[in-house]
């Protein structure tokens, strides 16, 4: 996106921060539907779906090539983890890591493609905005994690009937083998299950959204660097050139290390998702 565009660096960063959306309610940003997350949400989808279908195609067995081996790899990565942490029997549960692990990391790779280069080819198209990494809108974090608490809900239902539940809610964490004292407890247990429960959600949105949405602000500050900003007109004729080989190598580093970090937080959120399940799936004596 050229620099002529927009107004200054400032407005620059702002311009990249807002999403192309459609007012579902004019005048009440809730209702809001941001069609590019929407769009990169599903074609990651889309891009997870067709690698595992291909490679369940290739799936022979005689000697696997490098791309089985990889997909094997992480297969095996994931259910490593499962079987660490969840200590339930579904068969849901293993597929559903490996496509969170997957899908969250596919949405997280996409900060790592150049800051400019789909907007640019939008603007050509005649789409004005467009935010490329999904995993920075809060609306795809908080429904990724929501989804989660549906099958935790689901479980915790199907694991310990709904009574059970029910129980739970008033007799944990604080249990008491008096009905009196456990009348009594049971609004605290209630008030700290509530929070307990919200708090999932929110964690697992907001860690997600933060760690990728300060990603995308550096290399948007990186990027700045070599744009026609006026701030560029107090450099020589060699500083041009300059700022295009710092912009080169510090994109560079900041690229390097942000695959740790979009690896890092796709496995988080999967291991938290894992953790909650595991959660759903236990029983305790009491009830």
């Amino acid at each position: 996106m050229a620099g002529s565009e927009v107004k200054g660096i400032g407005g620059y960063i702002e311009h990249h921060l807002v999403n192309l959306k459609v007012e579902l309610v004019p005048g009440n940003p809730f209702w809001d539907v941001h069609l590019d997350s929407v769009f990169y949400t599903l074609l990651t989808a889309v891009v997870f779906l067709w690698i595992f279908r291909k490679a369940a195609k290739q799936a022979t067995s005689g000697v696997p090539g490098r791309f089985l081996n990889f997909i094997e790899l992480v297969v095996g990565f994931v259910d490593e983890q499962v079987k660490d942490s969840f200590k339930g029997k579904s068969k849901m549960v293993p597929a559903m890591a490996l496509s969170i692990f997957v899908w969250v990391f596919l949405m997280n790779f996409m900060d790592l493609i150049p800051v400019d280069l789909l907007p640019f080819l939008g603007q050509k198209a005649g789409v004005e905005y467009m935010r490329v990494v999904p995993s920075t809108d809060l609306n795809i974090t908080f429904g990724l994690a929501i989804g989660v608490m549906l099958f935790v809900f689901y479980y915790s239902f199907a694991v310990k009937s709904p009574k059970g539940y029910l129980k739970e809610l008033l007799t944990h964490p604080f249990e008491a083998g008096n009905p009196m004292v456990q009348a009594i407890l049971a609004p605290f247990n209630v008030l700290l299950n509530i929070v307990e429960t919200l708090a999932k959600p929110i964690s697992l949105a907001l860690r997600l959204f933060g760690n990728l949405y300060s990603g995308e602000l550096i290399f948007m500050l990186i990027a700045v660097f070599t744009l026609d900003f006026a701030v560029t007109e107090l450099f020589t004729t060699i500083g041009g050139p300059i700022l295009g080989i710092s912009q080169f190598f510090l994109t560079f580093l900041w690229a390097v290390f942000h695959i740790l970090i979009i690896t890092l937080q796709a496995y988080i959120f999967m291991m938290l998702s894992l953790v909650y399940l595991n959660m759903a799936h236990e029983v305790h004596d009491a009830h």
